[in-house]
């Protein structure tokens, strides 16, 4: 089976939105809307105690997503390689997956009366290419991969990070993006 996500490390991302920009520029995202954003956490503590970082938020592409479950329509769905996508051509943008999503990360194109989300650029990935925000950070803090392949950059990197791996709040949907923090101010 085959599991694609990112791996966030979140020691290494720099808040830049270079993805973002990306990922509007490559999926031509419409203005005022995002498929990934990128948040400012912190800062926290009493100097010289204070930390921040930076928590990029994407689709978490997960084993069970709720979003799939909901949709009347079908036009949710995932796709054999872990890829959740959205069929325009089948949505009627009730937006049940929004309110289902526990990460805010669908979006309503008004214009087209469908949901949008991250893609993971699946267009991108079946040509043998990254998705456009892992080649773009400029921090190289994004590892993109097949999780379910023990020898693949990305488990690799996971394995590695040991107690240090989180993953948004899991409700039961698996979600397949991880974020490694070695700091301690992590709340998930």
């Amino acid at each position: 089976m085959t599991q694609y996500a990112i791996l966030l490390d979140l020691d290494k991302c720099v808040g830049c939105h270079s993805c973002t920009v990306a990922c509007k520029i490559e999926n031509d995202v419409q203005l005022g809307r995002f498929w990934s954003k990128v948040h400012q956490i912190g800062p926290s503590g009493t100097f010289p105690d204070v930390d921040m970082y930076f928590l990029p938020v994407l689709c978490q592409h997960c084993h069970d997503p709720e979003c799939v479950r909901v949709c009347p329509t079908g036009a949710s769905y995932k796709r054999e390689d872990g890829i959740v996508l959205v069929d325009h051509d089948i949505c009627i943008g009730c937006q049940y997956c929004v309110l289902a999503c526990p990460y805010g990360v669908r979006v309503f194109n008004e214009e087209e009366g469908v949901i949008e989300k991250c893609t993971l650029c699946a267009h991108l990935i079946e040509r043998g290419d990254q998705p456009a925000c892992v080649k773009t950070c400029i921090g190289k803090a994004r590892i993109f991969g097949d999780i379910d392949d023990p020898e693949s950059e990305i488990s690799q990197a996971i394995l590695a990070a040991g107690g240090a791996l989180h993953t948004l709040a899991d409700v039961g949907n698996g979600p397949s993006v991880k974020y490694i923090l070695r700091r301690s101010t992590w709340r998930s």
